[in-house]
């Protein structure tokens, strides 16, 4: 036996206030108390605001429009029953939800250890002694007996919860449920804004798609109207073969983001639910609008984001678990009956007789259990609680950094990529001037074929930038929603959810 376990039965034998006090009145007493640390949240190091040029407002983490719906605030009357299919028939998040359940379910598992178990028992059988059973008494000789045996009663066991072992388990199984509570939210996040992430890309395919195609079409016309000045003999063979090699680009690059967005198209379907195959969007330039992003104090993070919620209902159910291991150096005890045997009822030899009053009995016992030597077993223990709780603490830390990293980028990135739209959209007009007049004088004879072509790859090359950029724009924007936590509220006390 260590030394640990020594002290801890000395005290137990010998704490003077236990001392001449009635049992029960020392269990009343010392009930009140539970092994192990009282759980306090650790401190995580956030900075006073965000690192950032661009001019962002802050809000407070209740603010209105970024929680519920938020995917509405794009106002896209395609996306928005999409997502709400994805909330009613994704998978992903029915299993959250089951987790949840179960978790819930296992608060009330635990918490009725805190009560006594009352059962009711009934036997009913018929015997014989052997008379060549050893004696009672050796003045009196053993007979053979036959007779019924007929017993009813209930029977009821209740652990003294002494030393906190079944609080402590209550509190982790409530820090658990509110755990899966809070990881059903990072599910339900991570959902929405994945659906709407792709839902994005894809528009951004369909606007470059039409881009691609409207090129293609002007390239076509071009190319016949080559053809026709090579038949004439005012172009050249290499006017020619340039305009079909340019043509035929083209047209791999429309494929190539036909079937680009057809794997979109497909995961789509997988998040809402749907197979693949019985599932389409028709094709459409987007209509959604970039919303302005109320972004708040960096600590408002610890507020919204269900993954940090996550991470620090760990750490309490893992503190939790501390108290657990370490009550096992303490005496268990148990009132009620030994072995199963009704603490109260009646038994008698005959049916007819069995509710009389000399049929009644009653048992009542106390028992206590102290392990005196277990080869290190609750040290072992207690280390493994310890070492979970440092690892929760480190966990909901670096939860906490990557949120303000993710945060910072999709600042950041918004804000260049506002500035990146405004100059992608001037490349455009200016490439649309040039090969306007590149096609203006190779058609006047002026310049030869080489500008006109230059002129036209640049206008195409500059259009899909243009709207790569915008589609940039709306995946930052989404994921920044993402990183401030989307809709989520720590002060919510029940979860919406479609099952």
């Amino acid at each position: 036996m260590g030394v640990l376990e020594r002290r801890r039965i000395s005290w137990w034998a010998g704490t003077p206030w236990l001392v001449g006090t009635p049992w029960w009145a020392a269990i009343a007493v010392a009930a009140g108390c539970a092994v192990g640390p009282d759980y306090h949240k650790p401190q995580a190091e956030l900075p006073p605001a965000w690192h950032s040029d661009a001019s962002w407002h802050e809000a407070a983490p209740d603010d209105g429009g970024l929680k519920g719906d938020w995917w509405r605030l794009f106002r896209d009357d395609t996306l928005n029953p999409l997502v709400e299919r994805a909330l009613s028939g994704n998978q992903d998040l029915r299993v959250a939800a089951a987790r949840l359940d179960q978790a819930r379910a296992q608060v009330t598992v635990v918490g009725s250890d805190l009560y006594p178990s009352v059962s009711l028992s009934a036997a009913a059988g018929r015997g014989k002694s052997s008379a060549n059973r050893p004696l009672a008494e050796y003045s009196v000789a053993n007979q053979s007996i036959v007779q019924n045996n007929f017993e009813v009663g209930p029977t009821v066991n209740y652990e003294v919860d002494l030393f906190g072992r079944v609080r402590r388990e209550l509190e982790g199984a409530r820090a658990s449920a509110q755990q899966a509570e809070a990881d059903f939210e990072n599910t339900r996040l991570i959902l929405t804004a994945q659906l709407v992430t792709d839902y994005f890309a894809l528009r951004e395919l369909d606007a470059e798609i039409a881009v691609v195609r409207r090129s293609l079409e002007l390239q076509r016309d071009a190319l016949g109207f080559i053809a026709s000045r090579h038949d004439l003999g005012f172009a050249t063979g290499l006017d020619l073969a340039q305009q079909q090699a340019l043509v035929d680009a083209s047209a791999t690059q429309l494929e190539l983001l036909d079937y680009q967005r057809a794997q979109y198209e497909h995961a789509i379907a997988t998040l809402v639910g749907t197979p693949a195959p019985s599932f389409a969007i028709p094709a459409a330039l987007s209509t959604s609008s970039l919303p302005a992003i109320p972004v708040g104090l960096p600590s408002d993070l610890l507020q919204r984001r269900p993954d940090v919620a996550s991470a620090e209902r760990s750490m309490a159910a893992a503190n939790a678990r501390i108290g657990v291991a370490r009550a096992a150096y303490y005496p268990s005890i148990e009132l009620g009956s030994s072995f199963g045997e009704p603490n109260a009822g009646w038994q008698s030899t005959a049916l007819a007789t069995l509710f009389e009053a000399p049929s009644r009995l009653w048992s009542l016992g106390l028992s206590a259990t102290q392990t005196l030597f277990d080869a290190g077993k609750t040290r072992a223990n207690v280390r493994i609680a310890n070492a979970d709780y440092s690892a929760a603490v480190a966990t909901y830390r670096q939860t906490v950094l990557t949120a303000m990293e993710e945060v910072e980028n999709g600042i950041t990135g918004l804000a260049s990529l506002d500035r990146a739209v405004t100059w992608a959209d001037s490349s455009v007009k200016s490439a649309q001037d040039a090969f306007d007049i590149a096609t203006v004088r190779y058609k006047g004879g002026v310049d030869t074929y080489l500008e006109m072509i230059t002129a036209q790859q640049v206008l195409l090359s500059n259009q899909r930038q243009a709207v790569q950029v915008h589609g940039q724009q709306f995946a930052t924007a989404v994921y920044l929603v993402k990183a401030l936590g989307g809709g989520w509220s720590e002060n919510s006390n029940r979860v919406s959810r479609s099952n």
